[in-house]
């Protein structure tokens, strides 16, 4: 995909930090917009602040786990719009705590969400594309979608997945060559509001000795990449067809890393937890 100019891209978790970000930057390249969010105030928030700069959007509330939520938002977009040209996979949330306390419920939320709400994305959305004959499909991982880190199982678990459900599936386009291709998106930590949004075990507190809001809050604190930094970064990779898109330092610095020393990362993240927890203490 060349040029964005009179394209329309529907993405999800647009009511605050990268959907929002990525819904300015695409209008700022002349795209066309369908923003959803779980929480419709947010993305109708967003759509204001592009329609007075005479953006064309149309919102819907959707739960990204719910496959026919899903079906419904990408039908209404067509519909709207004439064709749809590019998804961004972006919704998503965040789980911290050990594996012995976790509940499946837990792992079964954040995998609903995060994993599967990308998989309904990619599959209900790929007709489309193909049938606007010039289509892309973004997927949001994590930098933890590329190195596991401790307390974080259940996230660690989703990222990975949908990492590799879009290598797979932007091998299977390329293989069909298709007019679709895919991209797979890890940003490191971006100041967004998933932290708050979180859930957090009270494993947690005894693994690092400090309390879920504080632990909540050093997480935030090492979030160094501003929303707008990532769209820019997206948008760029989409436009030039990039299969993986790092965002940030520290994803750069994590990537690096775990292709340094594939093992001998995860002691050093082990020796990292505890280190903190004694100085906590």
């Amino acid at each position: 995909m060349k040029n964005l100019q009179g394209r329309v891209v529907a993405i999800s978790g647009a009511g605050s930090g990268i959907g929002r970000a990525l819904a300015h930057e695409f209008a700022r390249h002349g795209s066309r917009l369908s923003l959803s969010d779980i929480n419709l105030d947010a993305a109708n928030e967003t759509a204001a602040q592009l329609q007075a700069k005479g953006v064309q959007v149309i919102t819907q509330q959707v739960d990204v786990g719910s496959l026919e939520q899903v079906t419904n938002w990408a039908e209404r977009t067509r519909s709207h719009f004439g064709r749809i040209n590019v998804v961004v996979n972006n919704a998503g949330v965040a789980l911290s705590g050990t594996v012995g306390s976790l509940a499946i419920k837990d792992y079964e939320w954040v995998m609903q969400i995060n994993f599967w709400g990308v998989v309904y994305g990619s599959k209900v959305f790929l007709p489309h594309l193909e049938a606007s004959g010039d289509g892309h499909i973004v997927n949001i991982s994590s930098i933890f979608g590329i190195s596991a880190q401790p307390l974080m199982s259940g996230y660690n678990a989703s990222k990975y997945a949908v990492r590799g459900f879009t290598e797979s599936l932007r091998q299977d386009l390329d293989l069909a060559r298709s007019c679709v291709s895919a991209s797979c998106v890890h940003p490191g930590g971006i100041q967004t509001n998933i932290a708050k949004t979180a859930r957090v075990d009270a494993s947690v507190a005894a693994a690092t000795g400090k309390s879920e809001a504080e632990a909540t809050r050093e997480f935030e604190r090492s979030f160094i990449t501003t929303p707008a930094q990532a769209a820019r970064v997206i948008v760029k990779g989409v436009l030039r067809n990039r299969r993986r898109i790092l965002i940030g330092p520290d994803a750069r610095l994590l990537d690096w890393l775990v292709r340094l020393m594939p093992a001998l990362y995860q002691r050093l993240f082990v020796a990292a937890v505890r280190w903190r927890k004694g100085k906590a203490s």
